[in-house]
């Protein structure tokens, strides 16, 4: 978790997932991220898993997130 000025930044390196195989979630000032690549067959084969605590002012209904085209997830959530 990195800090600007009054906004709290999470980055992850998702590049070598699809976005519907990535799944972020937030709780009690926690976020998750979890993301799993199927191959054709069924079978898992990559996973992708990252939890941290945000701060605790850290403003719970501003936490979004975004995946850029390089495949570099960012949340960002702002302080209180």
């Amino acid at each position: 978790v990195r800090a600007q000025g009054d906004i709290y930044q999470v980055v992850a390196d998702v590049s070598q997932f699809e976005p519907p195989d990535i799944v972020v979630t937030t709780s009690n000032c926690h976020v998750a991220i979890q993301a799993e690549k199927v191959a054709e067959d069924g079978t898992v084969c990559d996973t992708f898993t990252h939890k941290c605590q945000l701060p605790e002012d850290t403003d719970p209904l501003s936490v979004s997130c975004a995946l850029t085209e390089a495949g570099t997830l960012v949340i960002t959530a702002r302080r209180r």
